[in-house]
């Protein structure tokens, strides 16, 4: 099976880290439950230039390198991949994240695993023809038998697939949305993702 999995708050623990900085730098305490929206702005209420700063700081390698695994995401991924599955990393950061994030997951155990950067919301430089950066017209040309996701935001990204199995990561901004449709499965951990896969 092709399984495409994304990387903040599937693989590691994104917002939490995320929680910490806006305490640091702006005295902005939204513990990790109540961040009840993707959009971080509106969730740890930044202004423009706010959000800007933090979106830099938290993308600084240094960050990117301290987060910490989601339990059980590397065993399970492995599992896959010794198991013939092909998997795809594939994360909305920006490419300037590569080097970071191929190293994040090298040192959690996923060498086999690919990492793409997808240029999903136009805010970007993206190098095109690269190996590891895709603009929506080169992921548009990907097929996927199982996504892992946790943002609603990115569930448009798979209405070319109408057969595609999405299992749904579940965070504390995801948890009153609306599935498009009965191929979306909300699953609690690696655990149950691992199970729901096995089940297809």
């Amino acid at each position: 099976m092709k399984i495409y999995v994304d990387y903040d708050d599937c693989l590691c623990e994104t917002a939490r880290s995320f929680s910490r900085i806006a305490v640091e730098m702006f005295g902005k305490n939204v513990p990790y439950e109540d961040i009840k929206y993707f959009e971080l702005d509106r969730s740890f209420d930044l202004d423009e230039e706010q959000y800007e700063r933090f979106m830099m700081r938290g993308h600084e390698p240094e960050i990117l390198l301290s987060y910490e695994e989601t339990p059980g995401a590397s065993d399970v991924i492995n599992g896959w991949i010794s198991r013939g599955h092909d998997i795809s990393v594939i994360t909305g950061r920006p490419y300037s994240s590569y080097e970071p994030s191929r190293q994040w997951l090298d040192d959690h155990g996923l060498q086999k695993a690919k990492l793409y950067c997808l240029n999903k919301y136009g805010r970007d430089s993206f190098i095109r023809n690269s190996d590891f950066s895709l603009e929506l017209e080169d992921y548009y040309k990907m097929d996927f038998d199982i996504a892992v996701e946790d943002s609603p935001k990115a569930f448009r990204f798979f209405e070319h697939l109408p057969e595609l199995k999405v299992l749904v990561f579940d965070r504390p901004w995801n948890r009153e949305c609306v599935f498009p449709n009965s191929n979306y499965t909300r699953c609690c951990d690696w655990a149950s993702i691992r199970n729901a896969v096995n089940r297809n």
